[in-house]
């Protein structure tokens, strides 16, 4: 599911806007999403920055008495934060600012369902893709996206699970390892070493039987006996199988 954020100061635009995304929904059976409306800026931005709530998409009007829709997305980018932002106004001139927070459209009011639909369906369809890999983990107490391709390997230390990735830095996890696999098992580059291991084997440099080296210099210890299963495993996935 992912989540789309209104913010419009009118409350007639934002309960059209919200019925245009009803519209939407209904007419694509295959599509998984969920509206909040918000009437100031400052509401939704405290909400993202308490890490209360993080939308995928935001539909924000740029004039807004509270907190220009410009300044929002301004503080949205130096929190890191980078959900996808359309802006919606009734001129052209703070089109160049839009470019400066990176919105990726800017659209002009009234809002018609002949302009947002195609950009609905290209949104989607990005953040599809983007999501298969992608996983999303709480990080010291924050939510933080992580690339699957830069997971090196997870290894297991004792309730904790610590990450580490492809710039050799790493992450604590205070999640179980069963839950990690759940979490990669879509992605075939991850195999199972052992109950201690799992490993991306994009970043594999070589494999003995007494170590697994990754490209990174870490060095991972396959249980005694499990060598030749890694091995036919690890040559399974570079063909293909």
């Amino acid at each position: 599911m992912y989540l789309i954020a209104l913010c419009d100061d009118e409350e007639e635009q934002l309960y059209k806007t919200e019925q245009m995304l009803t519209e939407y929904r209904d007419r694509h059976s295959g599509v998984d999403f969920k509206v909040e409306s918000f009437k100031s800026a400052g509401t939704l931005l405290d909400l993202i920055e308490e890490e209360e709530y993080l939308p995928d998409l935001i539909l924000m009007d740029i004039y807004m008495p509270d907190k220009p829709g410009i300044q929002a997305a301004r503080e949205l980018r130096h929190m890191g934060k980078q959900c996808r932002i359309v802006f919606l106004t009734t001129s052209r001139e703070h089109a160049l600012d839009a470019f400066e927070v990176e919105a990726v459209q800017y659209l002009v009011k009234p809002l018609s369902a002949e302009r947002l639909f195609p950009l609905l369906d290209r949104l989607l369809k990005e953040m599809e893709e983007e999501r298969r890999k992608y996983i999303l983990l709480r990080v010291e107490g924050m939510l933080q996206r992580v690339a699957v391709d830069d997971i090196v390997c997870c290894e297991a230390q004792g309730k904790i699970q610590c990450m580490y990735f492809a710039d050799g830095t790493s992450c604590m996890l205070r999640i179980t390892m069963a839950k990690i696999v759940e979490m990669l098992s879509p992605y075939a580059e991850f195999m199972r070493v052992g109950v201690a291991y799992l490993v991306n084997m994009e970043h594999i440099e070589c494999i003995s039987k007494q170590e697994i080296r990754m490209d990174t210099g870490k060095k991972i210890y396959p249980p005694r006996g499990s060598y030749q299963a890694v091995r036919e495993r690890y040559f399974a996935y570079y063909c293909g199988e």
